[in-house]
């Protein structure tokens, strides 16, 4: 499954190169809508709220209505997960807020999930130099990708890695990568980081893997259409991945 990008700063959907510098931004958000809509899935981020310069609250609850969307950015709180979740969120996406001292705050994670549900959380695992980094990637630890999933498996219904690297360079992600991770875990794992080719997406695929796409859909390097469902009954095959791929609880997509 392809699951489209959006990521909003400033105001404006932007796309930026390993979470810095920005290379796109946009303010026509109906086209954006309007291209997406056909899709079971869409990832919206906050990057204002990831690195604590703000947020886009009400675009947030703009997309949210017209789309099916997994949001995150600065939920850092099990108050700011529902709160998202109430304004029509599908899921919300935590990542800096499961570390606390350098440390997977396991206690943490069984706590929100009791909460919300584990079917509505989305880990995020982002990575440079095979280190998590956190705080909209300002931050880095010394946690590995694989002991963030190892920690944090009984707790969510998806994992999302992001392959930091390569972000937004049209580069492409290393497949091994992705694979150790694969074999690391029984639920949903989405990838993001630099896809760029048709042919990553089938490879990812053929793992079991879905991917996030943003810069490469955003320059026209790959056709929306061919990944579009082109029937209602592709379109539920392609939300009942969340189950086949590890959602013990799908959300209803």
């Amino acid at each position: 499954m392809l699951i489209p990008s959006i990521d909003l700063m400033g105001g404006k959907i932007v796309q930026l190169v390993q979470g810095r510098e920005k290379a796109l931004e946009f303010e026509n958000f109906d086209e954006w809508v309007e291209r997406f809509s056909g899709f079971p899935l869409v990832q919206l981020i906050d990057l204002d709220a990831a690195i604590g310069t703000g947020d886009n609250r009400g675009l947030i609850a703009d997309f949210v209505r017209r789309l099916p969307c997994q949001v995150g950015g600065g939920i850092r709180s099990i108050a700011a997960a529902q709160e998202i979740l109430a304004l029509g969120a599908r899921r919300v996406i935590l990542g800096s807020t499961l570390i606390r001292d350098g440390q997977v705050d396991v206690a943490f994670a069984e706590k929100i999930s009791a909460t919300v549900g584990e079917e509505r959380l989305v880990f995020a695992i982002d990575a440079k130099g095979g280190k998590i980094a956190i705080r909209g990637w300002r931050e880095h630890t010394q946690l590995t990708p694989e002991q963030m999933i190892q920690s944090l498996d009984p707790w969510c219904a998806a994992f999302l890695y992001t392959h930091i690297d390569t972000e937004g360079m049209m580069q492409g992600i290393p497949m091994d990568v992705v694979r150790r991770l694969r074999e690391a875990t029984a639920r949903q794992l989405i990838a993001a980081g630099g896809i760029s080719s048709d042919q990553e997406i089938q490879q990812l695929h053929q793992l079991g893997v879905d991917a996030v796409v943003g810069m490469a859909l955003y320059l026209g390097k790959l056709s929306l259409k061919q990944f579009l469902p082109d029937s209602k009954e592709s379109a539920a095959q392609n939300a009942g991945k969340l189950e086949d791929q590890g959602a013990r609880h799908p959300p209803d997509l």
